[in-house]
């Protein structure tokens, strides 16, 4: 099985790469974009287990380690193989 995690900032909270990369785009002269945010993706190669207990592996994963309560959300999706 396979865990496909997405991190990124809760609202509110400032994301220096983001506006950085934005303002980069705009002076490209790329328009339209409103705002950039920038967050991370990890996979996770998982030993054979049911989805029930994949899950509970990788919210325990992001809870302790991966994603920081304070500042970022997570969401995450398993894939069997």
């Amino acid at each position: 099985m396979k865990a496909k995690i997405y991190i990124s900032y809760k609202e509110g909270i400032l994301d220096p790469q983001g506006k950085t990369v934005g303002s980069a785009l705009d002076s490209m002269g790329i328009d339209g974009i409103e705002d950039v945010r920038i967050g991370k993706y990890i996979e996770l190669s998982l030993k054979k287990t049911s989805k029930q207990e994949a899950k509970a592996i990788t919210e325990e994963s992001c809870r302790k380690l991966l994603a920081n309560p304070n500042t970022e959300t997570f969401k995450f999706e398993i894939e069997e193989d």
